[in-house]
Formats: structure tokens, sequence, C-alpha cells
């Protein structure tokens, strides 16, 4: 079991805080290349827990090399989002009435809006409040996702279907695919769910607590 932090955007740290999100995908470092698959194996080592592995093969079935996955099943995500400090802006009690708190998340829709927010990756291990428990990993195509997937990545529901992240104020999508696809591109840039990249694909238990936490309070 490793620890990782793991960055989220306010909309899907407000899916996570809901109970939406148990699933994220983020991009595989190395790409395959064209006719190239990815499968995955299941490694039995004696006396020990057994685990997934990946691996590259070619259209004739030949081994193409090991896919290098960095999280595993088992490790544990502390979810880093855009914040504040208490003592970061001056109107730190109008934004956050309980100064006996040492941050604020922005994901919580604060207001008024702040004049600064400290950016996700800055966040520090301590000051995170949500922790993700590894249940599963698959190395797939971007565009393999299943309806039931993507919403469990969290998509949100709208008037007349599922949210257009790409033009929220105007439309809707049909699906939840769909709906995930305008999330995809909105992160990650014009054309990117047109790529249809390999993706590695985290199942994940959500867990409202900082990761230090969460021992003192079995304990």
């Amino acid at each position: 079991m490793t620890d990782r932090p793991i960055l989220f955007s306010g909309p899907m740290v407000r899916a996570l805080l809901d109970g939406r999100k148990t699933q994220t995908r983020r991009l595989c470092k190395d790409q395959p290349p064209p006719g190239v698959t990815i499968i995955r194996k299941t490694i039995r080592p004696f006396g020990k827990e057994p685990y997934h592995a990946f691996e590259r093969r070619t259209k004739f079935g030949n081994f193409g090399g090991e896919v290098p996955v960095k999280i595993s099943r088992g490790d544990r995500l502390w979810v880093k989002e855009t914040h504040a400090r208490v003592g970061d802006n001056g109107d730190d009690h109008m934004a956050c009435p309980d100064l006996t708190r040492l941050v604020y998340y922005r994901a919580d829709d604060v207001q008024p809006e702040l004049s600064r927010w400290r950016p996700s990756i800055f966040m520090r291990r301590q000051d995170s409040r949500l922790t993700l428990l590894v249940t599963d990993v698959r190395v797939e195509r971007l565009q393999d996702i299943s309806e039931n997937d993507a919403e469990a990545e969290g998509v949100e529901r709208d008037s007349d279907g599922w949210r257009d992240y790409l033009m929220p104020q105007t439309q809707c999508c049909a699906s939840a695919v769909d709906s995930y696809r305008t999330l995809w591109d909105s992160i990650n840039g014009e054309g990117a769910w047109d790529a249809n990249p390999w993706v590695a694909a985290y199942t994940f238990t959500v867990i409202k607590q900082n990761i230090d936490q969460i021992e003192k309070v079995a304990a």
C-alpha cells in the first residue's frame, strides 16, 4: 500500500463529497503505437496477495513490454483541491466564519469569492479532507467507457438529461457517456476525446477524512 496525492477540479470534488464519484480516468504516460493492445494479468505470487499487471500485445499476440501503472489496488490517494488558509485573505471572517478551521475549500462554493486561492497542486497533505482507497485498476481506451462507468465518474444530471461541461448554460447531453466526453474535453482540451487515448481507470471508495486521521480514529 502506497500513499499518493491526486488532483481534482472543483466539480469533481463536489461529486466526491456528494457520493456520485467512485471512478477516475488518467492518461497513460506511454501510449502504445497503433495495432498494439493492452491486457491485464493477475499475478499470484506464492504466499502473497495477488495483484494485477499490464502488458502490451502486438496484433499477432506477441509480448510487447510491461505497461507502467503508477497507482495500484490498495493504494490510498489524498485529494488535492483549490483552497485557502486562514490568513490568506483579509475577509476570512466572511468566507469562513468558523476561524477555528485552518483551511477552507473553493469547491464548497465559498461566498464571497476570495481574491486569493491556492491552486490544488500546492495543497499540503495535512490540509486534505478526502482520501480515496483504490479497489480496482484497469487500462483501457478512453471511449470504451460504459454508461455505468460514466455515471461513476460523477457527471451531473441536468434538467433535460446530462450536463454539457463545454456549454453548461445552453444545452445538455443525452447520455452520461456524452456528458463525460464534454467533461474530458473541458479538462484536457478540444479533440482530447476524439484522440481516444489509453487511460488507467481507477475505482475507489471515498473516505471523508484526512488520510492521517483515518488510522487515529480507527485506533
